[in-house]
């Protein structure tokens, strides 16, 4: 779990400063989650997304200033957790269903079908980030155009993340640190929608 991972192009050889705009590029998830935070105002859903998003923050950091097996894991969860949080938390704050907590199993589920497909975690994420849009749009809710800005931008980060190594000959810093940047806006994004339909929701009963 210490064997030394080279998956990026800014990085050329170990070292804990071997991934520098990598690195501090994450400081976009650190803005998202005290902005997040802010915004929750001692709401518990919001405060959760919020820690979520830091979470992501602290592993994301971790694993691009040590550049170590353990620290991709840790990074990887990191980002699954959030993801399976939000899952719940929209069913829930959106349709107040009661039995939302099964949005996490199938949220499970549909990653490990886009894993055999190739596209692992972010490939489901983006799937779900277009399904919230849709199934909102069916329901005549506003807020569907939310996700589908966040499901826009979310495809143009993936599309930057994935072109990383090979732009190399051109860009010797890479496109990664351009995910980092927009996925932190992704995270806002979807954060805020949900905590302010929640607030509604509060104010109306």
């Amino acid at each position: 779990m210490t064997d030394y991972v080279d998956g990026y192009c800014e990085r050329v050889g170990p070292g804990l400063w071997g991934e520098p705009v990598n690195s501090l590029s994450n400081l976009a998830f650190l803005v998202a989650a005290v902005l997040v935070w802010r915004l929750a105002e001692g709401d518990r859903a919001g405060r959760l997304l919020a820690a979520s998003i830091g979470l992501v923050f602290v592993a994301g950091t971790a694993f691009h200033l040590l550049a170590t097996r353990w620290a991709a894991v840790a990074d990887s969860v990191a980002i699954l957790v959030f993801a399976l949080v939000y899952a719940v938390l929209f069913p829930r704050v959106f349709f107040g269903w009661r039995h939302a907590w099964l949005a996490a199993p199938a949220f499970l589920a549909l990653t490990v079908v886009t894993a055999l497909l190739g596209g692992g975690l972010y490939l489901s994420a983006l799937i779900g980030l277009f399904a919230f849009a849709a199934i909102l749009g069916f329901a005549r809710d506003a807020y569907w155009t939310h996700y589908a800005i966040a499901g826009a931008v979310f495809a143009l980060s993936l599309s930057l993340r994935t072109l990383d190594r090979d732009v190399c000959d051109y860009v010797p810093v890479g496109t990664h640190f351009l995910w980092h940047l927009l996925n932190g806006l992704v995270l806002f994004l979807v954060s805020r929608a949900l905590i302010t339909r929640h607030d509604e929701r509060a104010t109306v009963a």
